[in-house]
């Protein structure tokens, strides 16, 4: 089994991630995630042996979506599930947040018993990522004060900034489909914008991936038409890995010449940073005619680039005319699921298992997360799961 070998790679080390919630990739060093990546293959291969992972007898995982989901909702509770916890979600309209409760006394409250909360919040520019550490304070302070017997772990499900979880799997799905993290070095990766037609698409998967490939030494090629700026620290972080890394970094305004000889692709659609900040100032104030009026600009600018379709003839300008094409789902895909959007039908169903593939690891990142926030010496812990060997189905 390949688990001895990942045991022996990561055996003596401990763990940085212990105790430590997982908010941004940018926080953590190289030897951190290549350890999420380790445990996270390491839980898979215990599952596909049929070995249990059940860590944990009792005690819940908040499951907290401020923001409509599917993957990450059912990653967070399949991860929690596999290591023996209890989902539970905790659903604003029907709590006391709606009656003014505060952030501080929510935090203590769902946790009484709870050992990792997941949280997405998304759709505020400078306010997602903000909230979690609000949330975060909440629960040292609880912890320390005696509230709570154990101080839970946060797992950003996506924020405003980043989408740990998203861009971990991706890296994940890479390391799997090239041989290694070592052999990403050089390849040539394009984060690109796709016309969508629906608008308000958070920043954080772009963002994400600029912000975690740029690590490895690849050529990073970020395209978008005019105007659909990222946040400029992200970009600003992303070509200084770059040039860390022995990498490069260009930012492009075609499409098609940026996937030019590209490795991999990932058209995906995102909204103008500036956009998303009124959007987010309109937001706070209860502004409905606002955001309609800013809706109705936004939905004419993406329609002035519909040409930002990945096709056949974008394909072919790749590698072999067969780069490896990514996203995080759902797609905007042209004559499926709208009249005209991020990928062309055809090109998508070539790719579509390879992507249901690339969201499946996203389980097995996010109890790697928790595993490792929560146990110091992760080797010893999935020796220990290999040596008991419990079956999870008899």
């Amino acid at each position: 089994m390949n688990l001895d070998n990942i045991i022996r790679r990561i055996s003596g080390k401990g763990s940085g991630l212990y105790k430590k919630d997982f908010l941004l990739t940018w926080e953590k060093s190289d030897e951190e995630l290549e350890m999420v990546l380790e445990v996270a293959a390491a839980l898979k291969e215990l599952r596909e042996n049929n070995i249990s992972c059940r860590l944990f007898d009792s005690g819940l995982a908040i499951s907290n979506f401020r923001d409509k989901s599917t993957r990450t909702r059912f990653s967070f509770a399949s991860a929690s599930n596999l290591l023996g916890l209890a989902v539970q979600d905790l659903d604003e309209e029907k709590s006391q947040i709606s009656h003014g409760e505060t952030v501080r006394e929510t935090a203590n409250m769902i946790s009484f018993l709870s050992d990792f909360i997941g949280i997405r919040d998304d759709m505020y520019l400078g306010e997602g990522n903000k909230y979690m550490r609000e949330v975060a304070e909440a629960l040292d302070e609880g912890f320390s004060e005696g509230v709570l017997p154990v101080r839970p772990g946060i797992v950003n499900l996506q924020c405003d900034m980043d989408h740990p979880t998203q861009s971990m799997s991706d890296l994940m799905h890479l390391q799997n489909e090239f041989g290694s993290l070592e052999n990403l070095k050089g390849k040539k990766i394009v984060m690109s914008w796709a016309y969508s037609p629906s608008y308000g698409k958070p920043l954080s998967v772009p963002q994400g991936i600029i912000a975690l490939m740029s690590r490895y030494g690849m050529d990073i090629e970020l395209a978008y038409p005019e105007g659909y700026d990222l946040i400029p620290e992200v970009v600003d972080l992303a070509k200084e890995n770059s040039t860390k890394s022995g990498g490069s970094f260009n930012i492009s305004h075609s499409m098609k010449d940026a996937m030019k000889d590209a490795d991999i692709v990932y058209p995906k659609s995102w909204a103008p940073y500036k956009i998303m900040e009124q959007r987010t100032q309109l937001l706070k104030n209860f502004d409905k005619p606002g955001l309609g009026e800013l809706e109705k600009l936004c939905l004419a600018n993406n329609a002035e680039h519909k040409d930002w379709e990945f096709n056949e003839e974008t394909l072919n300008v790749t590698k072999n005319k067969n780069a490896l094409y990514m996203h995080c789902l759902p797609a905007d895909i042209s004559g499926v699921s709208c009249k005209e959007g991020e990928v062309n039908a055809d090109v998508f169903e070539k790719y579509r298992i390879k992507t249901y593939i690339e969201a499946g690891y996203k389980p097995y990142i996010i109890a790697s997360m928790m595993l490792t926030n929560r146990f110091e010496k992760p080797a010893e812990v999935i020796e220990y799961l290999m040596k008991y060997g419990a079956k999870r189905v008899f």
